[in-house]
């Protein structure tokens, strides 16, 4: 069962579509371990877009990520289809990590670093 991050819905889904676009542009990100643990599987979807490479997969992508500059040159989705796509082409799954960090210091909320391997 998927985790409602005290959210609404349609807040929920912001929130991942926001941090999954993040994630494919800086490569790595530090946010709380729930939200890490529940992001794993939109990026790694994302990802998946991305290795089959096709028009549909493309729009699909752009659908669900956020236009945000990756470079002067390039946007998140421009950066998944050449640059992370091809990186994990002989990649069966598994394309992040989570690291667990400490407590956060001002609400002591369970921290994480999740990132591409």
């Amino acid at each position: 069962m998927a985790r409602k991050l005290g959210r609404t819905t349609d807040a929920r889904n912001a929130l991942l579509r926001n941090l999954a676009t993040d994630l494919i542009i800086h490569e790595r990100l530090e946010t709380t371990e729930a939200k890490a643990k529940d992001l794993r599987s939109s990026v790694e979807k994302m990802i998946t877009l991305g290795k089959r490479g096709d028009l549909h997969a493309r729009r699909q992508a752009a659908a669900f990520l956020y236009r945000k500059e990756a470079s002067e040159t390039e946007d998140a989705v421009q950066k998944l289809f050449n640059d992370i796509a091809t990186r994990y082409e002989d990649r069966q799954g598994g394309y992040t990590r989570v690291l667990k960090l400490g407590p956060r210091r001002g609400d002591g909320a369970k921290m994480a670093i999740i990132e591409l391997v």
